[in-house]
């Protein structure tokens, strides 16, 4: 039972050490992209945790399932595992493990499910208000393999966001086109962009269904938040790359010139999350125009080998026991 509970207690740590140390790190507004992979990592090797020490506490407890884990393995490498007479920790730990997985895969579906169902309502709004930019404007762009479509929104507000999916659109209103000049549109829409070609709004419904199905777990909610605030400053940073960073901050003041503070690029109908991205465009703005420099590579080799060696060490704990007595027998 040895690599269950190390399994058990390493999924602990992750959980409650990381995190905190994580959302603190002021190289994650520096690197946003690799701050989210840090993310991702931390909470696959969390979920993996689970997921392995599900397989082992059900092979202890059920003798017909340890025999179906450990089919074709060598000779004392069951044994390792120190599993027989486990039945009764073993049922256990099952129990709540495999209650944790079905959880979380319902509070995926239901997540995935209404996002796709919010989705679908505001494309049909979008039908029936706005008309799509005429194929012969955007002939250049069909040409490049654009896959999102542009679509103009009739409004007195200057507001432009995503609607990401199969049929993505790209949305900006006719006072964004009356006021932002031709350099600051093309910033937003290349934002816009990095959100949908990145498939930010895959990573926002899990981070977001982690934190709904498990609200008492800190891990999920400091993930769901930083989320939030990390996929902005990526995309943030694809428009700076392209139009730069004066042009891509002077197009955010220009959005929401209007609001008395400044607000996010997206229309408070197209997130769910508006008011706290409307408290972080400030910070987004002086990002932009403060012009940090990225991490050095080395810096941000190590960072990604330490948010790899997460999962890694999961799986390493799982398979100890049976390396060891392989080592053994040769």
């Amino acid at each position: 039972m040895t690599a269950l509970l190390s399994l058990l207690l390493l999924g602990i740590v992750l959980s409650t050490v990381a995190p905190g140390r994580l959302a603190r790190a002021r190289w994650a507004e520096r690197e946003p992209v690799l701050a989210l992979l840090v993310w991702q990592c931390l909470v696959a090797a969390v979920l993996l945790c689970c997921a392995l020490g599900l397989v082992l506490a059900g092979a202890a407890a059920l003798p017909e399932l340890r025999e179906l884990v450990f089919q074709g393995a060598p000779h004392g490498v069951e044994a390792a595992y120190g599993l027989a007479g486990g039945e009764g920790w073993g049922r256990l730990a099952a129990a709540a493990l495999a209650f944790g997985g079905l959880w979380t895969a319902f509070s995926l579906t239901r997540e995935i499910r209404s996002a796709r169902a919010l989705r679908g309502h505001r494309q049909e709004q979008l039908d029936h208000r706005a008309p799509e930019i005429p194929p012969q404007l955007t002939a250049r762009r069909r040409r490049r393999a654009t896959r999102e479509r542009l679509v103009v929104l009739e409004s007195v507000r200057p507001e432009a966001w995503s609607l990401p999916g199969p049929d993505a659109r790209l949305v900006v209103t006719t006072q964004a086109l009356r006021q932002l000049t031709d350099r600051e549109l093309a910033a937003v829409l290349s934002h816009e962009r990095g959100h949908v070609r990145a498939r930010h709004h895959w990573l926002a419904q899990c981070s977001q269904a982690l934190a709904s199905g498990f609200p008492g777990v800190a891990m999920f909610s400091a993930f769901r938040d930083q989320v939030g605030e990390l996929i902005e400053l990526a995309a943030d940073d694809r428009a700076a790359r392209r139009h730069g960073r004066l042009t891509t901050a002077l197009a955010l003041v220009e959005l929401n010139s209007g609001r008395g503070v400044f607000g996010p690029c997206q229309s408070p109908l197209a997130s769910a999350r508006a008011p706290q991205l409307t408290a972080q465009a400030p910070r987004r703005v002086d990002r932009l125009l403060a012009g940090e420099p990225r991490l050095p590579v080395d810096h941000r080799l190590r960072l990604t080998l330490a948010a790899l060696a997460a999962p890694a060490a999961a799986v390493l704990l799982a398979a100890a026991p049976g390396l060891t007595a392989l080592l053994r027998l040769g």
